[in-house]
This record gives structure tokens, C-alpha cells and sequence, in this order.
């Protein structure tokens, strides 16, 4: 079962991006579903390691793009961004530090700021910055 599911509407219009954000979804897909087998939580812990090291260069690439296209919501973007990554950091090390009460935190949220995340920012990048 997955937990999120690409949208035609998560579509930013620039083939890198959306390709990178389908490839995150993947990725969260496969950790939410490693919880659901309960696997080990090194395997759990990598996969998340592996999440944050991929959005974090996916964001440099957006805010890379962005600015090349003098996107007018550039600032306010980038901040979403770095809150996002310490939120993500701060599951993963409440994972790290206590996997069985961290297991259904990881549940309820890994999909919430990503979800959040497209439907308000992600979703005033569709169609603006044209296709790169």
C-alpha cells in the first residue's frame, strides 16, 4: 500500500523537478512500507537518511531554478524548504532515538509536509516557471 501517490497536479511543468518529486514519493512509499513489514530500523534509518539527502539536493535544485527565473516567491520558498528539511531531521532523529514510539510517528507524518508542501508552494510553481 502506498502512502502517497503522484498527482498530475504536482506538476511543476519542468521535467527535472517533477521527475525528482516522483522519485521522493517512491522513496517514501518504500520507507512507509518497510514500517508496515517491520524491518529492521538501520534499514528504516538509511532509508530516511537516503530521503533527506535527496530532498535536500532536489531543493537546491528548485532554488537553483528559481532564481535563474527570478521567481517573484523565491524567499518565501526557500524558507518552506528549510523548515521542511528540520522537520524531517526532527522525525528522523525521534526515529533514531526511540524506534518503536518513533514507527507510528513516522506514519502519521512522513507524508504531510510533502503533501503540504505541493499543494500550497509547489502548486504556485506549476505552470510558471515553463518548461526548462
Amino acid at each position: 500500500m502506498s502512502l502517497l501517490e503522484w498527482k498530475p497536479e504536482y506538476s511543476v511543468g519542468i521535467a527535472s523537478m517533477d521527475d525528482e518529486h516522483q522519485e521522493m514519493i517512491a522513496m517514501i512509499n518504500a520507507v512507509y512500507g518497510q514500517l508496515g513489514e517491520a524491518a529492521s530500523s538501520e534499514d528504516i534509518e538509511a532509508g530516511l537518511e537516503a530521503i533527506f539527502s535527496t530532498i535536500s539536493g532536489h531543493f537546491a535544485l528548485e532554488e537553483r531554478i528559481m532564481l535563474d527565473a527570478g521567481y517573484d516567491e523565491y524567499a518565501d520558498h526557500k524558507e518552506d524548504h528549510e523548515e521542511l528539511l528540520d522537520q524531517i531531521r526532527d522525525l528522523m532523529d525521534e526515529y533514531v532515538a526511540d524506534p518503536v514510539r518513533g514507527a507510528p510517528i513516522l506514519e502519521e507524518r512522513l507524508s504531510d509536509w510533502f503533501a503540504k508542501h505541493f499543494a500550497t508552494f509547489d502548486a504556485r510553481l506549476h505552470g510558471r516557471l515553463g518548461p526548462h
